[in-house]
């Protein structure tokens, strides 16, 4: 709390600043200001929200046009998952399996594949696995995973609605917990809907990545499945956790200070959170770099999932989530 009044006692000196007389010779301050770190993020939000945009857009337009690469969780159908002795290409392998008639799809997966089918009868089953045995060689089968089209449904509107639940609930969280702020209720929906605003931004850009890593480029690691689910649950918890550390302190010091005005508030209370938001991240993201690098085909898409998620909450936390409650605040001013 010392800091943080030295802080806010620096911008109020810097506030009092009057011009001498005519005449009279400009009194020399007695006490030396102590220096703050001042960074003017308030006076370039526009650049900031220009550059979420311009890393938005292209997912957005991927998600549009390509949509995603499902997991059978999301798909329904069947899964084998597969070795062969002779090491065929990928090509080869897709190959076979566009032969056979059956629509499948071919995933590389370390040394074997993962090959998809629509839903397959345990006759289909054995039929496909000694017609690719023909065509490729003597194969191993790893696994068999069977997803029905009407799980596969249910997965997909539940996965939904625990995002819109989530969302919401955040959102009538904040506004309790703001609304003694000045200006009542307002200013409390006017805190919440500035971080769900911001839990968005992080949701889009996780999505949108995905989906051009699984439909433009084609790889495995961007497969929409339940542990996609799971990583974009965690990732809307903790960008709220970074942008409540802001919004915390822009209360305190809108309570301590009356001189300074909202934005310079704001910008102060940036200031103060954003080492330790950025520093809290930055260990998170040396374990999920670790994981991504060697914890194996089975969690690589949870990890990319967290890493993006991670790195994209604490950007939107300390340059979106303030800066929206500022342009909100100009737009709905509170009285």
């Amino acid at each position: 709390m010392s800091e943080q009044l030295s802080d806010v006692k620096a911008e109020e000196q810097k506030a009092d600043v009057v011009a001498p007389d005519d005449g009279a010779p400009a009194a020399q301050p007695a006490v030396r200001e102590p220096r703050v770190r001042r960074l003017n993020i308030i006076g370039k939000r526009n650049w900031f929200f220009l550059l979420s945009l311009v890393i938005i857009v292209p997912g957005i337009i991927s998600m549009a046009t390509r949509g995603f690469l499902l997991g059978i969780d999301f798909a329904g159908g069947t899964e084998f998952s597969v070795n062969f002795a002779n090491h065929p290409t990928l090509a080869q392998v897709q190959g076979a399996v566009s032969a056979e008639g059956q629509n499948g799809t071919v995933i590389a997966a370390g040394n074997g594949y993962i090959i998809r089918y629509g839903p397959l009868t345990p006759q289909a089953q054995t039929v496909v696995q000694n017609d690719l045995t023909s065509r490729l060689g003597k194969m191993t089968t790893q696994s068999i995973l069977e997803v029905g089209g009407t799980i596969a449904g249910e997965t997909i509107e539940l996965s939904l609605l625990a995002v819109v639940i989530a969302s919401v609930a955040i959102l009538l969280l904040l506004a309790v917990r703001f609304r003694n702020v000045p200006g009542g209720w307002r200013a409390g929906f006017q805190f919440g809907g500035s971080a769900l605003a911001a839990l968005l931004h992080d949701v889009f850009v996780l999505t949108g990545i995905f989906s051009i890593l699984g439909k433009v480029l084609g790889l495995r690691i961007g497969e929409i499945d339940s542990f996609f689910v799971t990583a974009v649950l965690t990732v809307v918890g903790f960008s709220v956790h970074d942008t409540i550390v802001v919004f915390d302190r822009i209360r305190e010091n809108l309570r301590v200070s009356q001189r300074l005005s909202f934005e310079q508030v704001v910008n102060l209370s940036i200031m103060q959170t954003a080492a330790r938001s950025i520093i809290t991240s930055f260990t998170v993201v040396l374990v999920l770099a670790a994981i991504l690098i060697a914890g194996g085909t089975t969690i690589q898409g949870l990890a990319l999932a967290l890493l993006i998620g991670i790195v994209s909450g604490t950007y939107s936390s300390i340059f979106n989530a303030a800066p929206l409650l500022v342009v909100w605040r100009r737009l709905q001013p509170l009285r």
